[in-house]
């Protein structure tokens, strides 16, 4: 099997796991009963808070462990409206972020907040000057993503984020569910207030994940009950789950920091393949993040492509899988300006440390083919 469909989800690591499956069933206490063993199951959750924070360089204070990107994005930005309604309610946002941030921000155009979804240039990046040009003196919230899920494109996240020091009454959410492992991004003094990580993009576990909250931000909290993670996501930790999340976490910024070059160096070489092939447009923008590359083949189904590919054990995809079963067009693509053409026949490659060169190459040979196939049939 060749899986490059690594945006979707990430194999769990083997060491992830065990963590895992080890804590799960030796430390099963809740972390809050007052007895020894409640007590161990405690710092040990501690102990895993420390490794993130430690891995992320900011203090274990900071850290909530959350489900997922999904729970994560809507805690911030559902989080910082309710909290700050009073002060103001308007958001800064793009057109090409992912759902849970896209259609957090329009559910809460029903609660009588006021949305700005920037348009993006053709690389499907917002421009710095635009969001600064966007903020108004009820502005309480910039959301953006690091990296996008569909094409790559590398958002300005740290001239937004200096933009927002500007403006101390604001709060800067950033989405690096993406990002993560691959995309270097600093926390600490960036203007960056709040920040979404999940664990099943980078090996971890699905159902776990990180939202970092500066230490001097106020929240909505969107669950109430125990009061647990600060008070900001009440219930029974998933201590297991925080677990395996930490190292996770640590095993990606390793690879980040040992085999960056090669994760370039893959995607180099789809790119150089994929433009030599007949038919085949790239989407994703030069500078695109190192791990994705999305292209288009005008005139043929992606899920014929898709089909084809997985007979022979290959699988890639269309958009984000949480849209890829709504309609034909890709919002990201639309957004970029590309024609109907292109925005309807797009098709995601994403790549993680665990892919090889021979894995592309046969890949590059089986897309090839099923192109040539298609056309043939079609004649």
């Amino acid at each position: 099997m060749i899986y490059l469909d690594n945006s979707a989800t990430t194999q769990p690591d083997p060491e992830v796991l065990a963590s895992f499956e080890q804590v799960a069933r030796e430390f099963f206490a809740n972390p809050s009963s007052i007895h020894q063993f409640g007590g161990k199951a405690e710092q040990l959750l501690h102990a895993a808070r420390k490794q993130v924070a430690d891995s992320l360089k900011v203090e274990p204070a900071e850290i909530v462990f959350t489900s997922g990107g999904t729970e994560g994005n809507n805690m911030a930005i559902k989080g910082i409206a309710l909290e700050h309604q009073d002060r103001g309610r308007h958001i800064i946002t793009s057109e090409v972020e992912h759902p849970a941030v896209y259609e957090a921000c329009q559910s809460l155009e029903k609660l009588g907040f006021n949305i700005t979804y920037l348009p993006v240039d053709e690389n499907g990046t917002v421009s710095a000057a635009n969001v600064k040009r966007a903020i108004r003196p009820d502005t309480i919230l910039i959301t953006l993503m690091h990296v996008n899920n569909e094409i790559g494109s590398v958002m300005p996240i740290r001239e937004v984020g200096n933009i927002a020091k500007q403006h101390p009454k604001l709060f800067f959410h950033v989405d690096d569910v993406q990002g993560l492992g691959k995309m270097p991004l600093t926390l600490k003094n960036s203007g960056i207030d709040l920040c979404t990580y999940s664990g099943h993009k980078i090996h971890g576990m699905k159902g776990t994940g990180i939202l970092y909250v500066d230490k001097r931000t106020r929240l909505f909290p969107l669950m109430h009950g125990g009061e647990q993670e600060r008070a900001l996501r009440s219930g029974t930790e998933n201590l297991a789950g925080a677990v395996a999340m930490a190292k996770a976490l640590r095993l990606i910024k390793q690879k980040e920091t040992d085999q960056a070059k090669r994760l370039q160096g893959m995607q180099d070489y789809l790119r150089s393949e994929l433009a030599k092939l007949p038919g085949v447009e790239i989407n994703s923008p030069a500078d695109a993040a190192p791990h994705i590359i999305n292209f288009s083949v005008p005139g043929v189904k992606p899920e014929v492509i898709i089909h084809m590919l997985g007979e022979k054990e290959i699988f890639i995809s269309t958009k984000s899988a949480c849209s890829s079963k709504q309609k034909d067009e890709s919002k990201v693509l639309a957004a970029c300006g590309f024609e109907s053409s292109r925005s309807t026949s797009g098709l995601r490659v994403s790549l993680s440390y665990e892919n090889t060169q021979a894995e592309l190459e046969t890949f590059i040979q089986a897309l090839s083919e099923a192109i040539q196939q298609f056309k043939e049939v079609m004649r």
